[in-house]
């Protein structure tokens, strides 16, 4: 696709989700701090399919009001099971919630740290070791499939049943995902030089803002596409960064071993027996096993406070969980 029709799209699908956001303030802030980024563009270029849009915002008031709003939505949406013969804090269902950590803003769920609109009181989807596409498909189960050129340019053909447009399916503690193909990401919020600079790969950092409605298409980012390298600038999550190479090796990228020295020398860095670090490092990973991993681990902390993580532990809890 051309830079007039990617520009088309984002503008028709950012104005048709704003649409659908019922506090008018939210709305508002929404129309005018909007980044969409990342690899929505990245398909529309190569023509392949659209998994979803990334969607982040400018400023940390905007991601604060969004993630309530949501939060609040998936909550009314999803009401809670009362089991009216046990006390409060003994039922086993609890709601998700907005929790505002000096400049960050986090949702808390459960002890699984994930939760979608399907998902079992006692069962969670996990993707690690799976396919791709089961991942992709459990998160937007309920969208339609990529759409042509040609529908695209007419409007997408969003799911028609008769549930919510644009209504929350799915929470981590990062983000967001909506139907019809919108994912929120709350980790990060700032200018498209901000947002990038916590991003690893140069092909991912094209974007479109809705304040002046440009679609920006960096030179070295439209290298890397061309050419299927993948080109690591740097980022603050190396961990993040080396287990997503598995993701675009399978569709064919190439990374040098240059690039990925460039990824090890930054995770040495990193003392990864430390929880909040590995924790922090985990973060855009696409499988709730690592949450699993970091529960053990602040289990384990939460019960005997002189508890050290140490590499042969940590080792045996990620084989016990990977098996």
């Amino acid at each position: 696709m051309n830079r007039r029709i990617i520009k088309s799209i984002l503008i028709r699908k950012h104005t048709e989700w704003c649409k659908s956001i019922k506090d008018e303030n939210v709305r508002k802030m929404v129309e005018k701090n909007s980044i969409i980024t990342g690899g929505a563009i990245v398909s529309m270029l190569t023509k392949e399919k659209v998994n979803d849009f990334d969607i982040y915002f400018t400023d940390f008031e905007t991601t604060k009001a969004v993630t309530m709003y949501y939060v609040k939505e998936f909550n009314r949406l999803h009401p809670i099971k009362v089991d009216p013969k046990l006390p409060p804090e003994n039922q086993k269902t609890k709601q998700p919630f907005v929790v505002i950590e000096e400049d960050r803003v986090r949702i808390r769920i459960k002890s699984a740290g994930i939760i979608g609109e399907n998902t079992d009181e006692n069962q969670y989807q996990y993707f690690e070791q799976r396919p791709i596409e089961e991942g992709e498909e459990y998160i937007t189960q309920s969208l339609a499939e990529t759409l042509t050129e040609a529908d695209q340019l007419d409007g997408e053909k969003i799911e028609d049943d008769k549930k919510e447009k644009y209504r929350p399916v799915f929470l981590t503690d990062n983000a967001i995902t909506l139907s019809n193909k919108i994912q929120i990401v709350i980790r990060f919020y700032g200018d498209p030089e901000k947002i990038h600079s916590n991003y690893d790969f140069i092909h991912c950092t094209c974007y479109w803002t809705s304040k002046e409605k440009s679609l920006v298409l960096p030179a070295t980012a439209l290298e890397s596409i061309i050419t299927k390298q993948l080109y690591y600038h740097g980022s603050k999550y190396p961990v993040c960064s080396f287990i997503r190479c598995r993701k675009f090796i399978k569709k064919g990228w190439y990374i040098n071993a240059g690039q990925m020295l460039k990824i090890c020398l930054q995770i040495s860095e990193l003392n990864l027996t430390d929880i909040k670090v590995l924790e922090d490092q985990l973060t855009g990973v696409d499988t709730a096993y690592f949450i699993q991993v970091l529960n053990q681990l602040k289990d384990r902390q939460a019960k005997n406070p002189d508890f050290h993580v140490d590499m042969p532990y940590l080792v045996s809890i990620i084989d016990r969980m990977f098996q």
